[in-house]
């Protein structure tokens, strides 16, 4: 569920430079959440790439928590942007081994508006 939070996130990104997202599959959001995604992973991508601060979305061809691994020898980032709810000591160690810079968003809502999460926004959907 796209919200304003996961767009201020990809705007903060996009403030290092060209944004290119490595979106999660269907598959990797189902064995990582135990649950389907609401938007299926085409239609994400649409929604993500329709935004004017992303340059280009990939579709995580790898499995679990590091299914962009096989990206990053085809886009070559200078910097690993992540939230803090993705981010972890093991994908810190393999981003900066490949000598990329790793920044954890500060998560940050738009000025104004109230922060959000795709757990909280389920809850008050499925209350």
């Amino acid at each position: 569920m796209l919200h304003s939070g996961h767009v201020a996130f990809l705007e903060e990104a996009a403030g290092y430079g060209d944004l290119y997202v490595s979106l999660g599959s269907d598959r990797t959001v189902m064995q990582l959440k135990h649950r389907p995604t609401v938007c299926n992973e085409q239609e994400r991508k649409y929604m993500l790439e329709a935004l004017r601060c992303v340059k280009k979305v990939y579709i995580g061809p790898g499995d679990g928590k590091m299914d962009f691994l096989p990206l990053l020898d085809v886009v070559k980032p200078d910097i690993f942007f992540v939230n803090s709810d993705g981010s972890d000591d093991e994908k810190r160690a393999l981003i900066e081994s490949r000598g990329i810079r790793y920044i954890v968003s500060s998560r940050k809502p738009h000025e104004g508006l109230p922060a959000r999460s795709t757990t909280n926004l389920r809850g008050q959907i499925n209350p």
